[in-house]
């Protein structure tokens, strides 16, 4: 018997663990031939569909998620159409709700499974063909023989930490960038946008467990962690233990983890301020800045406890903090949405992941909609169209406005002179987005150059006392200085002055030097140094004239 797993992806960068989690309970069992072809939703539906009914499958499974389950049904559909006798059987978020409609509207798909499937998807593959014994393969969702739909509820690993990791499988992503370790599974918070609100009980694996996992990860190489736990510090003595262990990968492991800055113990805090520089990115779940909101979202924790622990999280310098705000839930207004992204500038958070709400299946939130107000698109990805507070156009302007916080708050380059126009200006925001938008330049893809051109040349206009900020953020990018952001950057035959105050790097008689004049006395301004002999772009040196306020730093 041969399966044939299709692994499709949103990109080549990301990847699923449901394939080496599923091949590693069963190995290469006795009479299953485990086959994969890799794709992502970009490629043509067609091509993928040729290589699959290359390998003659008997079973074809796949997890089908937010963003790639339209393309997984047109595979999919096609392949039943060539391949009539081939079991289709699929898993993943998409099916945490009720099935019944999807089984009924998709008839070339055999069965779907709700829940998780380590343990129950061997007790089907084991007889996948004999219908009759799908009953009692618990979370398997199917129309009988008389088209009867049947519902088998939802499966549940208990012995989550006996299970063999998806390391151990041939078929666990080593060559992406980044892999993920699931170190929880379940959530004690009761988010109701959130597939795991209900997830209960939370499991664990213990510390030697994840050791032996994590020397297995770095034997291969891996320099970036994603792990895989709802709320890291839901548990505060085991956070950080954790932390503990982390530490002993650095520096040759970057960790990425979910924390909710509402449960921050002060003995948590202190061990986050000794971790080492750069071991850990930070993902801290706000949501909105709004009590209303959060408990109409039913979120645990008090909104006073999570804006202290994320002003505390993004004081420190030894770790990136990026926050996340979610437009379209109940209650939150398009307004706050641009107040909390001031509040959020503010704190100094690394990112701001502005996203829009989607009504998942199986969600609370889902099946509450028409109780609260909210409207939401029928077909995949589910995202909010209209709420009771925020109409669907202002939801169109929220999503721009991710949009053009990625673009410039979030891009290095240009986060420092973006956030300190958001804090001098409650207007700056609504002004550059406008523009943009009547520009057509919001959805188009931009360089990094382009964007400074279009932030210099909208600064020019709006706020010229900032224009040296976007010049120095030029330049220490390494940016062409002869474009319009450098224009006033004198590059030839330039005389040092007596005195300077170095910012950074070594001043060495070898740098090509330029100067960027700032205020109206001659000499004033910022000094900049180049190698000569190498071809780097960033200058190494950086110094003001005496008496000149540093007005931006090197990173």
């Amino acid at each position: 018997m041969k399966l044939l797993w299709i692994d499709l992806n949103s990109s080549y960068a990301h990847s699923s663990l449901a394939l080496p989690a599923l091949h590693a309970q069963t190995g290469d069992m006795a009479g299953v031939e485990w086959e994969v072809v890799s794709a992502t939703i970009n490629e043509q539906a067609g091509s993928v569909v040729e290589e699959i009914v290359r390998h003659r499958p008997d079973i074809v499974a796949a997890t089908a998620w937010l963003f790639n389950h339209e393309q997984l049904m047109h595979i999919v559909a096609r392949l039943r159409a060539l391949l009539p006798q081939t079991n289709v059987i699929l898993g993943g978020p998409e099916f945490l709700g009720d099935n019944e409609a999807f089984l009924r509207c998709h008839p070339y798909v055999d069965a779907v499974f709700r829940g998780e499937g380590e343990e129950e998807f061997p007790r089907w593959l084991a007889c996948h063909r004999e219908r009759d014994r799908w009953s009692a393969i618990t979370g398997l969702c199917y129309l009988d023989d008389e088209g009867r739909y049947c519902d088998n509820g939802t499966a549940r690993v208990h012995a989550f930490d006996r299970l063999m990791p998806p390391e151990a499988s041939r078929f666990f992503p080593w060559g992406k960038p980044f892999v993920q370790l699931e170190t929880t599974r379940g959530c004690f918070n009761t988010c109701a946008f959130c597939v795991s609100g209900g997830e209960k009980p939370v499991r664990t694996l213990s510390l030697p467990a994840i050791r032996q996992r994590l020397d297995t990860i770095r034997a291969h190489g891996i320099r970036n962690v994603r792990v895989l736990d709802r709320t890291f510090n839901y548990n505060n003595r085991r956070a950080k233990e954790l932390l503990n262990l982390f530490r002993e990968y650095h520096p040759d492991i970057r960790f990425h983890l979910e924390i909710h800055p509402a449960l921050l113990s002060e003995e948590l805090k202190e061990e986050l301020r000794h971790m080492p520089d750069g071991l850990l990115h930070l993902e801290a779940g706000i949501q909105s800045l709004h009590e209303e909101v959060l408990q109409q979202c039913r979120r645990q924790g008090r909104l006073t406890d999570a804006l202290e622990g994320l002003r505390f999280l993004c004081t420190l310098p030894n770790v990136v903090t990026h926050a996340d705000l979610i437009a379209g839930l109940p209650l939150y207004r398009l307004e706050q949405l641009f107040e909390d992204v001031r509040t959020l500038a503010a704190y100094k958070a690394g990112e701001i992941q502005l996203e829009s709400l989607k009504l998942l299946p199986g969600t609370e939130m889902r099946r509450r909609a028409a109780e609260l107000g909210i409207v939401y698109a029928p077909l995949p990805p589910y995202e909010v169209l209209q709420t009771e507070q925020i109409g669907n156009g202002e939801l169109q302007t929220a999503r721009q406005l991710s949009r053009l916080l990625d673009a410039f708050y979030n891009t290095e380059a240009w986060q420092e002179v973006t956030r300190s126009l958001i804090l001098q200006d409650a207007d700056f925001l609504h002004r550059l987005l406008k523009e943009m938008v009547e520009g057509n330049l919001i959805d188009q893809p931009l360089s990094l150059e382009r964007r400074g051109c279009l932030l210099y040349d909208f600064c020019k206009r709006h706020y010229p006392e900032r224009l040296n900020d976007v010049s120095m953020a030029w330049i220490e990018a390494g940016l062409s200085l002869k474009k319009a952001p450098a224009e006033r950057v004198r590059t030839k035959r330039q005389q040092l002055p007596a005195e300077w105050e170095t910012i950074y790097g070594e001043y060495k008689p070898t740098l090509r030097i330029c100067f960027l004049p700032v205020g109206k006395e001659e000499g004033q301004g910022y000094w900049y140094g180049y190698e000569s002999e190498v071809q780097q772009p960033r200058p190494v040196f950086k110094a003001a004239t005496k008496g000149v306020r540093p007005l931006s730093c090197k990173s």
